[in-house]
């Protein structure tokens, strides 16, 4: 068969690709790689840089203060600057692990606190009025900045707080970074309007829940994680769209500045007011300046019960609203026939994580009597190797400091934890280990206070009742599961527990009827980890919530709004019957009574009589 004799198809239109389809998919794809590098571009992370401090350097050694406190310079005068200024008060910032002197610094004036509060109220205007994509890209370039300087900010943590590198990494960067993670993806989401439903009487309307912005924000925040605990309400602060003001504990004021005048640079370098967020530095005595203010829309406090009902009391004045986190005292149960050794290393983290210092740290350990012996000598053979010290590395080290537990923020506590110690003792507890402040070779002025353990605790001693915030386990033995939830609901604080054991549904059992806020099973505060959760208690533990959508929403002014569905075909009339002045009070009120009858009665017989009724008293 020759070429010529063979017959090809050329009108094939499977074989053949449209042109005009082939530049159409082309052109379409062009438009959305361009959108998707524009969207790209406007969301990527600014980079900026704060130089560290020389206090966290391995070179750098100071004047180690004999009586380390805040107010040291009121009995060391070299302590204070070379001209101090007259009728003002100053803090001094030292580290607790080791008792060097970090800074002298001046407080605050009530004044001073006042003009803050407006610089925030002035930047706020125009921060409100922006996208959530220029939030966004301040969260996002605030966690890229924290990933880079995660050592550098865990250092700053050390050696204001005296906290191991390790305690920083798992309680300042995880869950910060967790937090911004969470408000980069989900923010948005919890403060975009929401469609609410409608009954019958209002079938011809649309009705819709807006998060506004509420303004200036205050933040009243503790020592024990300085970092998470200035970052997070202010990062929640700024993407609900509020300015924000942070007074945060005098004993961590030396580190906080640093973290704060980090969001300030990247504010500026995001293109933003960096006056959006102040730090307040005063003593407790002077914060009524920032409670009492009537430009603060919202506080949140982190710290005692005392200090808390001073807070709520003063928010009074002009009535601001106030949310409550006041610690606790978390239980953990562990149910019968549970894998000690499985958990025992949790259990130990949460009750050691922070030298205890730990608002869901684990202060109560209640086991079934069958198991309580085992784990009782588990417990004190771990925690009896736990090694008290300091993680930053001092000239005259070969290497860096091995330490399992580090200082508290201070001694003071010290004598009354001893004395609860001792009385506990004598109501028949077993102490097996430490029950007394740890002295430091060579840090003689450091805060260390020995990893304890208390067995056979007494349910109603001061040990079991009151928060301790410190490295003591307090281990109970129970009869029952009944028993074993009396006991956990027993305290006047609700905020966290954890319950341990080899079925999930009886765990889930046991969680439900905790009094308290948050519980993890099988494991110990996770919770706050995921920050689509709220975060808070009940009781004397306090109210309201932060973290998730509910904390996010607290910083706004919710608001309701309701239009008209199809405005132009039907909205909402005063009937004739009804209209001032009226004509008849029988008809009115039969017209009423009727609708009443027709919208909401169970049967339908009913429903057509009370719309009959309706219809005569209209005179229709």
């Amino acid at each position: 068969m020759s070429y010529r004799e063979v017959d090809y198809d050329y009108d094939d239109e499977g074989g053949v690709i449209d042109p005009v389809k082939l530049l159409t998919i082309c052109f379409a794809l062009g438009i959305w790689l361009v959108w998707q590098r524009y969207h790209s571009l406007l969301n990527r992370a600014i980079y900026f840089k704060l130089a560290p401090p020389i206090q966290i350097r391995d070179t750098w050694t100071a004047n180690r203060l004999p009586q380390p406190s805040i107010d040291a310079h009121l009995t060391f005068n070299d302590l204070l600057p070379s001209f101090p200024l007259p009728d003002r008060k100053y803090i001094t910032a030292y580290d607790p692990a080791t008792a060097y002197h970090l800074d002298t610094i001046l407080a605050d004036s009530p004044a001073e606190i006042e003009h803050k509060i407006l610089e925030a109220h002035r930047a706020q205007k125009k921060w409100a009025a922006t996208s959530f994509d220029d939030r966004r890209r301040v969260m996002r370039s605030l966690k890229k900045w924290l990933v880079d300087n995660q050592e550098v900010c865990a250092k700053m943590a050390c050696r204001d707080t005296g906290k191991t590198m390790l305690d920083a990494a798992l309680g300042e960067i995880i869950t910060t970074c967790s937090k911004l993670d969470w408000l980069i993806n989900h923010g948005e989401r919890a403060l975009s309007p929401e469609s609410r439903y409608n009954n019958l009487i209002m079938f011809y309307k649309s009705s819709s829940v807006h998060y506004e912005p509420l303004g200036v924000v205050a933040a009243i925040t503790s020592w024990n994680y300085p970092l998470h605990n200035a970052w997070s309400p202010i990062i929640a602060g700024l993407f609900a769209g509020n300015s924000v003001v942070l007074k945060c504990s005098e004993h961590v004021i030396w580190s906080t500045t640093w973290f704060v005048q980090a969001i300030k640079e990247c504010l500026k370098a995001c293109g933003h007011d960096e006056q959006l967020v102040q730090l307040v530095c005063c003593y407790p005595d002077d914060a009524d300046a920032v409670t009492k203010s009537p430009l603060i829309r919202h506080i949140t406090f982190i710290g005692s019960e005392r200090v808390g009902r001073l807070v709520a009391q003063a928010a009074t004045e002009h009535l601001t609203p106030v949310t409550l986190e006041l610690g606790g005292k978390d239980p953990a149960i562990i149910l019968p026939s549970t894998d000690l050794e499985k958990w025992i290393s949790l259990l130990m983290r949460g009750v050691y994580q922070n030298a205890g210092q730990n608002c869901i740290g684990i202060e109560r350990i209640l086991v079934h009597e069958s198991q309580y012996e085992e784990f009782f000598r588990l417990f004190t053979e771990r925690a009896d190797k736990l090694r008290p010290g300091h993680s930053l590395k001092s000239p005259g080290d070969s290497v860096a400091p091995a330490a399992d537990v580090g200082a508290m923020v201070s001694g003071e506590r010290f004598p009354g934890l001893e004395h609860a110690i001792h009385e506990a003792v004598d109501m028949g507890a077993v102490l097996s280990v430490g029950g007394e402040p740890w002295h430091h070779p060579y840090l003689e002025q450091g805060s260390y206070f020995k990893p304890t353990v208390l067995g056979e605790v007494n349910p109603d001693c001061a040990v079991a009742q009151h928060e301790l915030f410190a490295p003591i386990a307090c281990i109970m033995k129970y009869e029952t599961i009944e028993q074993a939830i009396e006991i956990a609901n027993g305290t006047r604080y609700g905020l966290g527990a954890s319950v341990f054991g080899p079925v999930r549904d009886d765990c889930m059992k046991v969680a439900k009827r905790l009094q308290c806020g948050m519980v993890a099973i099988n494991d110990f505060g996770v919770f706050y980890l995921n920050q689509d959760l709220p975060f808070g208690g009940t009781k004397y533990s306090g109210y309201g919530r932060f973290g998730g959508p509910e904390g996010l929403r607290a910083l706004t002014n919710t608001k309701a709004i309701v239009v008209d569905r199809w405005g132009w075909a039907i909205q909402t009339s005063i009937p004739a019957v009804l209209d001032y002045p009226v004509r008849s009070v029988t008809q009115s009120w039969d017209f009423i009574s009727g609708m009443v009858g027709f919208l909401y009665a169970d049967a339908w017989r009913t429903r057509i009589d009370a719309l009959t009724k309706m219809m005569r008293a209209s005179g229709r």
